[in-house]
């Protein structure tokens, strides 16, 4: 097999591994027996655990902000908030290793690496389109840093629930998320449903 190839095959098996059992209970000796290969050449491309642990979350790190940042194209607020949650419900359903991989305790060498460190940066994204909203309605955009902290965390968190549950359909899931943040808690509306996309 091509180095190349070998290399993403390995970078595979480390993530299905590190999903299933985490950093810690992961073995380089795993690795290679999953892989049919012998120790050395894990150790020759990645240097050991670390490195291969280290190239795998990059690698979710960039396909989740990728997949939100892609997802924000609509020029309507609420259908931003929309499409931000469905983004991050659809890479819980279609990357489930993935997934798993970034909220799993990290060790301490992949602090930029971890679910909430990317969660931080969506918000930041989220920070500067709340912002302009902010000013264009007339409110303090000092605090579009808070709200969009709390929107993050919010969709985030529920993410994580409804990873396990897988109901009420993601649709529905993303729609209450935005009523709740859209409406806020003395508005809410009594069957939210989504603009951007319908309930399958």
């Amino acid at each position: 097999m091509p180095a190349a190839q070998r290399r993403e095959q390995l970078i595979t098996v480390g993530r299905e591994l590190f999903a299933e059992r985490g950093f810690d209970a992961t073995s380089v000796e795993e690795v290679a027996a999953r892989a049919k290969v012998s120790k050395p050449v894990v150790y020759e491309h990645f240097g050991g655990k670390e490195g291969l642990y280290a190239v795998v979350v990059d690698r979710e790190v960039r396909t989740l902000l990728d997949r939100v940042t892609t997802a924000l194209t609509a020029g309507h607020p609420r259908e931003l908030l929309e499409q931000a949650a469905l983004a991050l419900l659809d890479y819980i359903d279609e990357e489930p290793h993935g997934f798993q991989v970034l909220v799993r305790n990290s060790p301490v060498l992949s602090e930029s690496g971890n679910f909430s460190s990317v969660m931080g940066d969506v918000a930041h994204q989220v920070e500067h389109i709340l912002g302009a909203e902010f000013k264009s309605r007339g409110l303090d955009p000092r605090y579009a840093a808070l709200y969009s902290q709390a929107l993050v965390g919010m969709v985030a968190l529920v993410g994580q629930w409804w990873r396990e549950e897988r109901k009420p359909k993601k649709e529905i899931v993303a729609a209450h998320l935005v009523n709740l943040a859209w409406n806020g808690l003395s508005h809410l509306e009594a069957k939210p449903g989504l603009i951007t996309r319908r309930v399958r």
